[in-house]
């Protein structure tokens, strides 16, 4: 029997919607495009973003330290925790209820709780540029950063913001179970929001105040995994270059070292398409007949047999 070919699938915010109304009815959507590829005979490895539900986590906790003073403050290490389960538990049942649509009943779905090491002496720590949680006035983030120590930003005229580091991945923890349960056939949802930030402190693992980036943690998955594929859906079908202007122009195949001109001549947004597209380059260069794709969660079938999105090859 032919080895399936295997494929890591990052899930962008409009895979899992905003609110939990929201997501409850995107990740149908986004079990049904997961499912078709299974049923292309693909061998499927999930991971996903959790950019407004930390936040919403994040938040929810903060209220709580106000309503009973006995409360501490959360870290934010675990509300990456609480944003893995509660997204998990939501896809893993869609995706499960869709297999069972379409009788596939030999495929258990799982969501592993992981935890992602990135070294303690990032520069990322430095300086903090992730946003995270709702916007304040300058008076509400001032009292935050005193009480709880945030850092915290305008944001584009649109009030303040924290910030957060969003340090490299540099090891999976849980990485020989997340291998063990995809050879024994399951779906599994891992490294969720990037994964949970750790710092190894001799055989102790300390959680980060950090947010990881989903795309980097999926290259280093799928590059574990040694995957076939890396597909990471965004809002956009391909990758573009002079986004937004008169000679945009939209891209169907990428070599890696066209893409490194393109980024080297800052043609990709930092915290929008510029971390895809260097994920995209790692993990292609990573090994010969590796590939990434960038395209729509609608698409991805599509972009899979070649059809559409932004292919990278060596």
């Amino acid at each position: 029997m032919e080895k399936k070919k295997r494929i890591v699938i990052a899930l962008g915010g409009n895979a899992l919607g905003n609110t939990l109304p929201e997501q409850q009815l995107a990740v149908r959507t986004t079990a049904k495009a997961i499912v078709d590829l299974i049923e292309e005979g693909y061998e499927v490895i999930v991971t996903h973003g959790n950019g407004p539900q930390v936040g919403m986590i994040n938040s929810a906790m903060i209220a709580l330290t106000h309503e009973d003073s006995s409360q501490p403050n959360t870290p934010l290490s675990v509300c990456v925790a609480m944003s893995q389960a509660y997204i998990g538990y939501d896809l893993q049942n869609a995706l499960r209820e869709e297999l069972s649509n379409r009788a596939i009943t030999s495929i258990p779905v799982v969501t592993m709780i992981t935890q992602v090491r990135v070294e303690e002496q990032d520069p990322a720590f430095q300086t903090p540029t992730k946003p995270i949680g709702k916007f304040m006035t300058a008076t509400q983030a001032e009292e935050v950063a005193r009480k709880y120590q945030y850092i915290m930003k305008e944001d584009a005229g649109r009030g303040y913001r924290r910030v957060v580091a969003s340090p490299r991945p540099v090891e999976i923890i849980e990485i020989d179970t997340i291998r063990t349960m995809v050879n024994s056939g399951n779906l599994v949802i891992a490294c969720g929001g990037g994964g949970i930030p750790v710092t190894r402190h001799g055989r102790h693992l300390q959680g980060a105040s950090a947010v990881i980036d989903k795309d980097f943690a999926s290259c280093l998955l799928a590059k574990e995994l040694d995957a076939d594929s890396l597909v990471i859906l965004t809002a956009v079908e391909k990758v573009a270059i002079n986004f937004g202007r008169e000679n945009e122009t939209w891209l169907d195949r990428l070599s890696v070292k066209e893409a490194e001109a393109y980024l080297a001549q800052g043609h990709f947004a930092s915290g929008s398409m510029l971390p895809k597209v260097q994920a995209a380059i790692d993990f292609t260069s990573s090994k010969s007949n590796r590939t990434a794709i960038i395209t729509l969660l609608e698409k991805s079938r599509e972009a899979i047999q070649g059809k559409t999105g932004t292919v990278f090859y060596t």
